[in-house]
């Protein structure tokens, strides 16, 4: 009739298709395998970096802390010398047990120390010459991206058989030493090498109980990492390399600074000693 509106048909609510019983727990083990391939490259990116700061302080710092332990044996020595005192002696023997070398360390470090025991960069430091600087071995921020990109595409915890993971194992050991060594270059070229590379089945739906039994491998993975990171987090390393994260590199130059004022101060008790013993 004219002049009433017309009625609009009335549309029936969609039904959205039913979820399946296991596509919740699916979920939950997709993102718990995320987040345990995020945590597990940020605790390896640490270790790297302690384990880099840990060669780099041993290098510059080393055998600061040598020469140190050495000038402490003379003067206990010297001490010892001048009163006579069994008490001195044994303390002049304790201090040169600390500065006799362990077993293959002259092996370890062959090649790297000159004839005084001492590194080029120490023996420059502490005869005033200018210093040549340790190499930089820690991965710059081009590495650190690529191998974050690596590890999260290639991780052998998204394998789905025990021939794909072997394959991910080999080729994120390569991506590990690469980035220990903060080798960018080979890094792109490992890129390039897994992106050419066969393409990895698409994630099948897996049982329950399987996905339980996931679930509870990846927290009980995630606990291991923690542990690891709890422990170089409170390594002597890692406590230094946590105060400087952004410049560990200045944070030797400050310490190096008063290794060698200690140095100097032992120095000239050593000669205090020594003519003090001459004059006698």
């Amino acid at each position: 009739m004219a002049g009433q509106p017309h009625e609009q048909p009335h549309e029936q609510p969609q039904e959205r298709p039913q979820e399946r019983p296991e596509e919740r727990l699916e979920r939950a083990v997709r993102a718990a395998e995320q987040a345990l391939i995020e945590y597990e490259i940020a605790v390896e990116t640490f270790r790297v970096e302690v384990e880099n700061f840990s060669r780099l302080h041993h290098q510059k710092l080393g055998p600061m802390y040598a020469r140190l332990d050495e000038l402490e044996a003379l003067i206990a020595e010297a001490t010892a010398d001048r009163t006579g005192d069994p008490e001195d002696r044994r303390r002049a023997d304790e201090a040169r047990a600390r500065v006799l070398p362990m077993p293959g360390v002259e092996e370890l470090f062959h090649g790297w120390m000159d004839g005084d025991g001492l590194f080029p960069e120490a023996a420059a430091m502490l005869t005033d010459q200018p210093v040549q600087p340790p190499p930089r071995v820690r991965p710059g921020e081009g590495a650190r991206k690529l191998y974050r990109e690596l590890a999260r595409k290639a991780h052998p915890d998204l394998a789905q058989d025990e021939d794909e993971r072997a394959r991910r194992d080999e080729f994120i050991a390569r991506v590990n030493a690469a980035y220990a060594r903060g080798d960018e270059a080979l890094l792109r070229e490992l890129a390039d090498e897994w992106a050419a590379g066969p393409v990895p089945p698409e994630r099948q739906p897996s049982p329950s109980e399987e996905l339980y039994a996931r679930l509870e491998w990846l927290a009980q993975r995630k606990e291991m990492l923690t542990a690891i990171a709890r422990e170089l987090e409170e390594s002597a390393i890692g406590s230094m390399l946590r105060m400087a994260p952004d410049d560990p590199d200045a944070l030797l130059d400050e310490i190096a600074e008063k290794l060698l004022a200690q140095v100097a101060e032992q120095e000239t008790e050593l000669a205090r000693l020594t003519s003090t013993a001459q004059d006698s």
